[in-house]
């Protein structure tokens, strides 16, 4: 029997160097233990609810701001959209400030900077400070926040399960909403619309301290590799784990050159349209337009929220199948069906909750963020380790795409006095954005997920399989 001393810092010995088993290159199985990799999820995942009250704040405040200050919901939804343009454009740049400054700095940095923004709205009287306060710093601040958070961590320390962690951690600003949105509208109902702007602000700042004591920038901080890695040689070649600290200026240079892919510009127009109808549209506006109907806010916050809890089940089912089904032919899917399900919104409001609302909203909340874990697979699968910055610019379009709604929804409502031509051009948007999904092409290389189509690599994209590398050109 051979004995098998315990490793120390003394040099190897002979009987180990000559060893029929080659050494294993990282480092060796701890056992069950659990992963660090999960507990990395677990603290982004509270970030994300933390973060995520401030999106379900401003469907709640458009009737209580404009019955104290008179300001119309165009003027409100504007600083949504300042909001969620400020959002996307950040998006990016915070990708590669996480891969410069750290992600445990970056996020320590944007709750703060979002709660005070939230803080500072209390004291505001005039329009223009509602603009500043819930469009400048909130939106900057939750930039960060944003899905290239969640792609940054599921790629760093997921090389197995990225698909199933993206969807939970997009889950978790569903699940947000769903904790936030009635305690809010109850809030706002007893103590006014201030009593809220102050919650968010708070949950925002008591999530600060567990991010610099637990956050954790990669595995090989702690001596592991990322879960589901075997050995150092495959991490790698992993394109996802690549670093690369030119911050801002990689990331106009990664756009400049995602911008001559075709792929790219499909991926943007469908997920900007992803945008305007679900955050752009119904996060902002749902809740004003069933009070339209003559249902009571913390009815239709207790409707929003429940959009919430199917999300969680629809996101993290999604991300399941994405890492098994093509995931052209699930954003197609979802996109359709989500146009289906807007068609026919506008005559399902009323006084009282239905039955058939209630299928709306179970129906339309599997498919809210659905869309999120097959576009962040698209990205990995044509731009590789860009694959973060580029679905960063990606988001930008999303935001973009949500910010026009929301502030055209509003004006819609202000001079029509309904919000039915919205709803039936967002449902007429989701066709489109599936015509989008369908038009691109086969992964590269097969398919692997090794980033063929890195713009890191130098080149531009590549063909079908069997295809050979070819440039595709918008």
């Amino acid at each position: 029997m051979t004995d098998i001393a315990e490793p120390s810092s003394s040099a190897p010995s002979s009987s180990a160097l000559q060893s029929s088993e080659p050494a294993p290159v990282g480092p060796a199985p701890a056992g069950p233990r659990l992963h660090y990799a999960w507990v990395v999820a677990g603290v982004c995942l509270l970030v994300l609810l933390g973060a995520a009250g401030f999106r379900s704040t401003p469907s709640l405040l458009m009737d209580p701001l404009n019955m104290q200050f008179g300001w119309s919901y165009g003027i409100i939804s504007l600083a949504v959209s300042i909001n969620m343009v400020l959002n996307g454009l950040t998006a990016p740049f915070a990708a590669a400030l996480m891969d410069r400054f750290g992600i445990r700095v970056v996020v320590a940095v944007a709750l703060t900077v979002m709660a005070c923004g939230s803080g500072l709205t209390v004291f505001m009287t005039q329009s223009w400070e509602l603009l500043l306060c819930w469009g400048v710093l909130v939106g900057m601040g939750s930039g960060a926040m944003a899905l290239a958070f969640s792609a940054t961590v599921a790629g760093r320390w997921f090389f197995a399960r990225r698909g199933l962690v993206t969807g939970v951690l997009t889950a978790g600003s569903a699940a947000g909403n769903l904790v936030f949105l009635p305690v809010l509208a109850w809030l706002i109902n007893l103590y006014g619309w201030r009593s809220a702007s102050l919650l968010v602000g708070g949950a925002a700042l008591a999530v600060v301290p567990i991010v610099l004591l637990l956050l954790r920038e990669r595995p090989a901080d702690l001596g592991l590799l990322p879960y589901g890695a075997v050995s150092q040689e495959q991490v790698d070649r992993d394109p996802a784990q690549a670093v690369d600290r030119g911050t801002g200026l990689r990331a106009l240079r990664v756009l400049r050159q995602a911008a001559r892919v075709r792929p790219f510009w499909l991926l943007a127009a469908s997920f900007a349209i992803c945008g305007a109808t679900t955050n752009g549209l119904v996060g902002t506006h749902f809740i004003p337009a069933a009070m339209d109907a003559g249902m009571v806010q913390t009815t239709a916050a207790g409707l929003l929220a429940l959009v919430g809890v199917f999300d969680v089940v629809g996101t993290v089912f999604s991300g399941w199948l994405t890492d098994r089904l093509d995931s052209r032919k699930l954003l197609g899917t979802y996109y359709l069906l989500r146009g289906a399900s807007l068609m026919f919104l506008p005559v399902l409001f009323a006084r009282t909750v239905h039955f058939s609302m209630l299928i709306f909203i179970i129906f339309y909340g599997l498919d809210w963020v659905a869309t999120v874990p097959p576009t962040m697979a698209l990205c990995r699968q044509w731009f590789g380790k860009d694959a973060p910055i580029v679905f960063g610019w990606v988001l930008c379009g999303h935001q973009v795409g949500a910010a026009v709604v929301a502030f055209l929804a509003g004006v819609i409502r202000d001079q029509l006095g309904s919000y039915n031509l919205a709803w039936y051009g967002a449902g007429g948007l989701c066709v489109i954005a599936a015509g989008c999904a369908l038009m691109l092409q086969a992964k590269p290389d097969g398919g692997a997920d090794a980033g063929a189509g890195s713009l890191g690599a130098g080149s531009l994209g590549a063909g079908p399989v069997g295809a050979g590398p070819v440039a595709v050109t918008g």
